[in-house]
């Protein structure tokens, strides 16, 4: 199945389903001689793994990472990282209702029609779960990005409706929907309470800011620094669009007011989201993502059997209601692995 590694220098193959025994990652170009531990990893899975509030799956995953190769007392060799996280609650007896039905906004059909048989135990390789391997391999790239001075945070910017129009870092890991707004998380987690209870689902947006990057990072035309973060964040299965910058409003504003001016003291504003030309300029990288509401809802809906005859659907079982806060880890990750990965393409061309 092609499709399942990501980047050049510093590379990462995924493997596993939602439902099968495990899901897990090899990440390729290690810097050698990197203290890591298997707790640098599960910190960051821990923001992920579900069960975490009633504004997310029930599903009890430990998602307890396990470390198979690439390390010696304590620090990276350089040679291939395994990581692995086992599943332990699968119920694909939950799905035995549907299995011969197309769900909704799901991969099924597409899985179908290219492999001709798809998983239908939540979803195989299209589930959101194996984004837990793409954390580990991201709490791994964030540990050398580090080094670098580079520091990455993301946060729901905007979900079932409501805006987070406070931006504090500090309140993100505070509030189940990781908004740096406490007042508008409030009301975010009241209105998907309120859609659960209905068996339906929210969407929304997420913000990301990379802060201490160097300028003159990426490389122009086809493999521009934001055309790299663009392919990375639409890999992710709920993501439908992405903006950098002033993003899509830049299209009712003047190039007077778009352009960022500078001066001797540097930048004066930062439209371009920190990217010229598909290179980093030095300022803060800032782009968002728009996140799909969860596909599988508990409403009946239209759709047609594998023989094509048409049916109801009601996708039963244990699902996010608002995948934003679950995601904003995923996407730190996701970024994280990109930006390492094109860190170690600077330095290959400078020798």
């Amino acid at each position: 199945m092609p499709g399942s590694t990501f980047g050049s220098l510093f590379r990462i193959t995924t493997f596993g389903e939602s439902h099968g025994g495990a899901v897990g990652v090899v990440v390729d170009g290690v810097t050698p001689g990197v203290e890591l531990s298997e707790a640098d990893i599960q910190k960051e899975l821990d923001r992920r793994k579900p069960g975490q509030s009633d504004v997310t799956t029930p599903r009890k995953e430990s998602d307890e990472i396990h470390l198979l190769s690439g390390l010696f007392e304590g620090k990276t060799t350089g040679t291939p990282i395994l990581c692995i996280l086992y599943n332990k609650d699968q119920r694909p007896e939950a799905y035995d209702a549907i299995k011969r039905l197309f769900r909704p906004g799901h991969a099924d059909y597409t899985y179908l029609m290219k492999y001709g048989l798809r998983d239908y135990r939540g979803s195989g390789r299209a589930s959101g779960r194996e984004t837990s391997a793409r954390v580990a391999a991201g709490a791994i790239a964030k540990k050398l990005l580090a080094r670098r001075g580079v520091s990455i945070v993301a946060y729901t910017l905007r979900a079932a409706g409501v805006q987070s129009t406070t931006i504090d870092y500090a309140e993100i890991e505070r509030n189940p929907m990781r908004s740096p707004d406490p007042v508008a998380a409030a009301e975010m987690v009241r209105r998907v309470r309120e859609l659960a209870e209905k068996g339906d689902s929210a969407g929304g947006i997420i913000d990301c800011v990379v802060k201490g990057m160097q300028p003159g990072i990426g490389d122009p035309v086809f493999e521009k620094l934001d055309a790299e973060i663009a392919r990375g964040m639409l890999s992710l299965g709920a993501v439908k669009g992405i903006e950098f910058g002033s993003g899509f409003p830049a299209a009712d504003m003047h190039g007077s007011e778009h352009n960022d001016w500078r001066d001797s003291s540097g930048f004066l504003s930062n439209h371009a989201g920190g990217i010229l030309g598909g290179i980093s300029t030095g300022q803060d990288i800032v782009f968002r993502i728009v996140v799909k509401p969860t596909s599988s809802v508990a409403v009946p809906q239209k759709t047609i059997d594998i023989e094509g005859n048409d049916a109801e659907i009601v996708t039963e079982g244990r699902h996010d209601p608002c995948i934003c806060p679950r995601i904003v880890p995923v996407v730190e990750a996701m970024t994280a692995i990109i930006l390492e990965d094109q860190y170690k393409r600077q330095a290959a061309l400078h020798g």
